[in-house]
């Protein structure tokens, strides 16, 4: 009997690759038993979503693991990726309302963020390496880059001109729920601090 030479990576893995479903297969399943995200959504308009994931980031269970992956450097972006997906999947918004949510959501983690004293956050991966983020030493030296130009050289912009803090606007965030995180939130941070 002929020895086999060569292994593949799937039998290295101990994987059998035709162990999977057959395209087109989850067109078959039963009409009556529908996965989450195939049923009418739970919530349809965007004021009404965002409370709910305000409600949820804010509950006593979940704010306190939140602030601490905020404070171990976990992207704000991916938490609200995580978050949002997970409403989608359990069939809380549909897809488009999902998208629509990304950006108060972050405003929220940001808020958040602030009011647990948390000030070096990242907001994106990759955020330190970004030129366009770049925030200028008071120390730093324009360099010329035309001898022939007379012309003053621009200086580099202070920090505050670079860095502005947009608080959460009302196009962002409903009045509704930005009274609620500007009232509600700082209490409820220092209780689970306290608990903690």
């Amino acid at each position: 009997m002929a020895e086999k030479i060569n292994t593949t990576q799937f039998e290295e893995a101990n994987i059998n690759p035709f162990n999977a479903p057959t395209p087109g297969e989850s067109l078959t399943n039963a009409p009556d038993m529908p996965k989450q995200w195939e049923t009418p959504p739970q919530y349809i308009e965007e004021d009404e979503a965002m409370e709910a994931v305000y409600l949820e980031l804010t509950a006593e269970d979940n704010l306190m693991p939140l602030i601490d992956l905020i404070n171990d450097k976990t992207p704000l972006d991916q938490i609200a990726q995580v978050l949002l997906y997970r409403g989608y999947s359990k069939g809380l918004y549909t897809p488009d309302l999902m998208l629509m949510l990304a950006e108060p959501t972050i405003y929220l983690l940001i808020a958040i963020a602030d009011y647990a004293d948390i000030k070096d956050y990242v907001l994106y991966e990759g955020e330190e390496d970004d030129p366009d983020g770049a925030i200028y030493d008071d120390d730093v030296e324009p360099v010329e880059m035309d001898d022939e130009d007379e012309g003053e050289v621009e200086q580099p912009k202070s920090t505050e001109e670079i860095v502005e803090f947009d608080e959460p606007s009302e196009d962002s965030v409903s009045p509704s729920l930005l009274s609620k995180i500007k009232k509600e939130l700082p209490g409820k941070i220092e209780k689970v601090k306290e608990n903690k």
